[in-house]
């Protein structure tokens, strides 16, 4: 696929998704009016309105726009609404039937606009005045304690029942919340307070809203006046939201509209208003959730190392030194009457391994508790309070009676701490893993940039290296040789090669010139560039595909229902488990009595019955079942993101796990989609540039790729770069058949054999003969009519996709069927077919006949995928189990996918089953693993083999071998992250 077509998924297609609100993207099909503003002279007859449109502001309008039915509507419609004085962009949505409108009031009226569209031929009606500030906002929260399922479950039950809250979706694996509400019944800060109040931890990542922030760090005295003095310097500045600035931190936190303004001119704001005092830079807290992850991982590390120094003691004290002659006399000394000095020891040691050390157990199960939810602390609490308190009891028996024997189980509560303390610091490090493909994402973009400085004149007078993260919009970036481009732009000056592999993954570097747009965190191959940035921090491309993947991890998997499901019974089960256990055994003690040989000599029925029911407690583990399908969604979802495979979330990896049928497009998806004029045959006495000038006039109104095939070879006929083509009249597009319009004294139509047909036009024999051949050969043969009567046949091809059949004979052999669906002639569609190897072909289907193709297959029993790049494929992508845009198609395809190919390579489609087959087979082992761990274990820990085997399970080993399921599940799952494609693909990528 074209390179130039691959670029503009990054820098257009995902400027639509988040944070958009459901607004039209203005970007235009055509050269855009260059941009106005106030200050700007105004040429020829606008002149008398310079004065009004300084004072007056840029508009937003959005119509309803009636009768348009395709894509070449939606053009005659921008088109015509471009042409208007003071119109400065439009956008027009064919599905939505709106188009959006941003214009200058001083110029152009609403009603004006909407007169010229409905001079095009279509209704219009005015919907919005200006669009308002959009109410649906999405927010994020990184959310601190939460250790399993139900933790999760309970934070997003608070959070679905805030007022205004459409849809809350929380992630265990990467401690995070997405909330999508309603700005206008609730406030971000609610959220926090609601998450906080189900007793847990809340810091805000953004509120969604549609700007920027940024937090800087002040080097000097910033005392209240100082503060005030930079809190009023800064709110006056254009664009600033918002400001707020902590003292004890030397912390300022900024919110602004970066059109506007940017971190530079904040910073030389502040500096000034300091008089020099102060020094401002960007806070080093670059990333706040890696910042976290850190900090966790080292006070797990530390909290452990402490319990270690205090349990190895309590351990070789009660299981190593009572086998040492001299120690274990040493140990058995008494004390106060039958308490020893080994029982002091080990209640003295494991004291502060209960509440100090492990005192974040007790605050996760009272929050829990107060809830109604309990969860994995709630078990350890119980298993560790039990052990140590009876041991407590039974020390201080001793320590009163003259003849009682205290068995004492400290060693039990503090390795169990010590233990579930080291799986969690494991578990921490393996899931900070999962979320490599996002740092590395990141990484992309260079730490530094060179900015160049102008003088009134245009020359460039000097340049300056600064952090690239205080690069503003219009800001003149220069790229030398083996550099990273720093930010989104286009070139201004000089020619190069970029390497754009990392993004698009285009291997072959691409030819760069002035004009040409560039992508962040690409690699400058050779030649100096001078770029003018346009897209900056969380506007660049690097940024939306980052937020892209991290929306993905967020969304959950049907699957992962099930564990859901199961959590909110697990924990009341397993105590109900271990109080019957312990009872059990108990009464069995009491009642039938035990033979000698079973009970130790130091234990008593009680005893050994309190340490089966702590067994079974602690034992159980939820933690690794709610691990087993986000950790493994997260991990597929990275490495898919670094393979060019864009997933959408668990939905969509789930649902392509199972695909069994796979419709594809024909143009653009099975055929590169630019295609050629081959050949001309006319029927009349004509010269061909005056034939083309004809039939370019009508069809430069319809962006179907044929269409633009031919205006592109008609162009060849005329020496001058920008043509003007005679103007069309009454311009009338049938999606699928062709076009029509009055051009000069002729009536033209441009179509298949079938829209002749439909028009009451005689098509010869000899053109039928002609259209045959072509067929055969596999071109589209494209009839030109004039005033009713058959003039041409224009032949166009469209080359078949490298690999396409090595593609469809690979899929066959992974036992998916493949059918083409396409709007071309039925000759064509099956000398394409045959080509690649697909039998089943539907040809001359409309864009809803595609969707009702895929219903039918859905009715019998298949799990569809339909894989296309184009407006008339969307509503196959919505119908389909599973959408596939490929990534150079329209932004209307993109948005309706459920999996995005980002490279436009027809492998990707190989690559995105395969990944989701293989995660999900680790989805599925995670779960055999996590109910087989418990179903066995439990059992085992309640002691069913003791009568037999005499086997019996210490707690701390219980305890052990719960810490170290959840560890497991995670690394089984980030096995995924040496992801190898299919050999196909491979092929491709060398």
């Amino acid at each position: 696929m074209a390179a130039g077509t691959t670029r503009a998924l990054f820098l257009a297609c995902f400027r639509g998704g988040e944070g958009s609100g459901g607004r039209l993207a203005l970007r235009p099909r055509y050269a855009p009016v260059p941009r106005r503003t106030k200050a700007a002279a105004v040429a020829g007859d606008l002149e008398a309105a310079a004065g009004a449109a300084e004072e007056e502001e840029e508009k937003v309008a959005v119509f309803a726009v009636t009768g348009m039915t395709c894509a070449a509507c939606a053009g005659s419609v921008e088109k015509a609404v471009k042409r208007l004085p003071g119109v400065h962009d439009a956008a027009v949505d064919v599905l939505g039937c709106r188009a959006q409108v941003a214009f200058y009031p001083a110029f152009v009226s609403e009603e004006k606009i909407r007169e010229t569209i409905e001079d095009v031929g279509f209704g219009a009606k005015l919907i919005d005045e200006e669009l308002k500030e959009k109410s649906i906002l999405v927010c994020r929260l990184h959310i601190k304690g939460m250790t399993c399922t139900s933790c999760a479950n309970t934070v997003e039950s608070a959070l679905q029942a805030v007022p205004g809250v459409q849809r809350a979706s929380v992630a265990l694996a990467i401690e995070e919340a997405e909330i999508r509400y309603n700005r206008r019944v609730v406030a971000a800060i609610q959220l926090v307070n609601a998450v906080e109040e189900s007793g847990f931890e809340a810091i805000l990542v953004t509120a969604g809203e549609d700007r920027s922030r940024i937090d800087l760090k002040v080097d000097g005295i910033l005392n209240e006046r100082s503060a005030m003095i930079v809190k009023s310097s800064v709110q006056a500045l254009p664009g600033v939201e918002d400001i707020k600035i902590d003292t004890e931190l030397q912390k300022i936190t900024i919110s602004y509209k970066p059109d506007q303004t940017g971190p530079r001119d904040l910073i030389e704001v502040i500096e000034s208003a300091g008089s020099g005092h102060i020094a401002v830079s960007i806070y080093p807290e670059a990333d706040g959730r890696e910042q976290h992850r850190n900090g966790e991982i080292t006070r797990y590390r530390q909290s452990f190392l402490w319990s270690l120094l205090f349990t190895i003691p309590v351990f070789l004290t009660s299981m190593v030194f009572m086998y040492i002659p001299g120690l274990k006399e040493g140990l058995d000394k008494k004390v106060v009457n039958m308490m020893s000095i080994g029982e002091l020891l080990r209640w003295i040691l494991s004291t502060p391994v209960q509440f100090v050390i492990g005192r974040k157990f007790y605050t996760g199960a009272y929050k829990a508790m107060c809830h109604g939810s309990p969860n994995m602390d709630v078990l350890i609490a119980l298993g560790t309070n039990t052990a140590y308190f009876y041991s407590v009891y039974s020390v201080l028996r001793a320590a009163t009676s003259e003849n009682y024997v205290s068995t004492d189980f400290f060693e039990t509560s503090s390795m169990l701490i010590s233990f579930i303390l080291l799986g969690k610091y494991l578990e921490i490090l393996a899931k900070g893993k999962t979320s490599e493909a996002i740092a590395k994402l990141m990484d992309l973009a260079p730490e530094t940039a060179t900015v160049l400085m102008y003088d009134k004149e245009g020359n460039v007078v000097s340049e300056k290296e600064i952090d690239s993260r205080l690069i503003q919009k219009n800001d003149v970036i220069k790229v030398i040789p083996g550099g990273k481009v720093a930010s989104d732009g286009f070139v201004i000056w000089g020619q190069s090669h970029v390497n754009e592999s990392m993004i698009t993954g285009e291997s072959r570097p691409v030819a760069k010139r002035k004009g040409d747009t560039v992508i962040g965190g690409t690699v400058n191959e050779n030649g100096v560039l001078h770029v003018r940035a346009t897209f900056v921090g969380s506007e660049s491309a690097l940024a939306q595909i980052v937020r892209l993947v991290e929306s993905a991890q967020m969304a959950k998997a049907p699957v992962q229902k099930f564990a859901d499901q199961i959590s909110k019974v697990f924990v009341p089960l397993v105590i109900l488990l271990s109080f019957l256990t312990w009872l059990t055994w108990f009464l069995a003690g009491r009642f039938h009595g035990y033979p000698s040989s079973w009970i130790p000599s130091s234990m008593d029925s009680f005893q050994l019955a309190l340490q089966f029911g702590i067994s079974v407690m602690v034992i159980a583990c939820p933690c690794a079942l709610g691990l087993a399908t986000p950790t493994a969604v997260m991990v597929a979802t990275g490495v898919g993101a670094s393979q060019g495979v864009l997933i959408k979330g668990g939905q969509a990896l789930e649902s392509a796990q199972k695909v069994d049928c796979i419709v594809f497009d024909k143009t653009g998806t099975l055929t590169i989609g630019k295609p050629i004029v081959v050949n001309t045959r006319l029927f009349k006495n004509m010269v061909l540039r005056e034939f083309y000038d004809y039939v370019a006039a009508a069809e430069v109104n319809s962006e179907h790729p044929l269409a633009k095939a031919i205006v592109e070879h008609a162009k060849n006929f005329h020496s001058e770069e920008t043509h003007i083509w005679p103007e069309a009249r009454d311009f009338i597009s049938v999606t699928g058949h062709g076009v029509k319009a009055k051009i000069s004294d002729k009536s033209v139509i441009v179509g298949n054999k079938s829209f002749m047909l439909s028009l009451d036009i005689d098509v010869p024999v000899e053109a039928s003969e002609i259209l045959m051949e072509e067929e055969e050969k596999a071109h589209t043969g494209i009839i030109v009519a004039m005033d009713q009567e058959i003039v041409g046949i224009i032949s166009v091809s469209d080359p078949i996709k490298p690999n396409a059949h090595e593609v469809i004979s690979y899929l066959k052999s992974m036992k998916v069927e493949c059918i083409m669906v396409t709007g071309d002639n039925w000759g064509t569609a099956k000398a394409i077919g045959k080509e690649v190897g697909i039998e089943n072909i539907i040809a001359e289907a409309k864009p809803e006949q595609k969707a009702e193709k895929v219903k039918e297959l859905q009715l019998s029993g298949k799990t569809v995928a339909m894989v296309g790049d184009g407006i008339n494929d969307s509503p196959a992508l919505v119908a389909a189990n599973v959408g596939m845009a490929i990534g150079a198609g329209t932004d209307v395809a993109i948005e309706a996918a459920d999996i995005v190919l980002m490279k436009s390579n027809l492998e990707d489609v190989i690559t995105a089953i395969d990944l989701s087959r293989k995660a999900f087979f680790r989805i599925r082992m995670n779960y055999v693993w996590a109910l087989g761990y418990n179903i066995i274990g439990i059992p085992i820990a309640a002691g069913v083999l003791f009568p037999s085997t005499r086997f019996r399970l210490p707690p701390w080993v219980a305890g052990a071998a719960m810490a170290a399921s959840s560890v497991s599940v995670v690394c089984w799952s980030l096995l995924l992250r040496y992801y190898k494609r299919p050999l196909i693909t491979q092929k491709r990528q060398t």
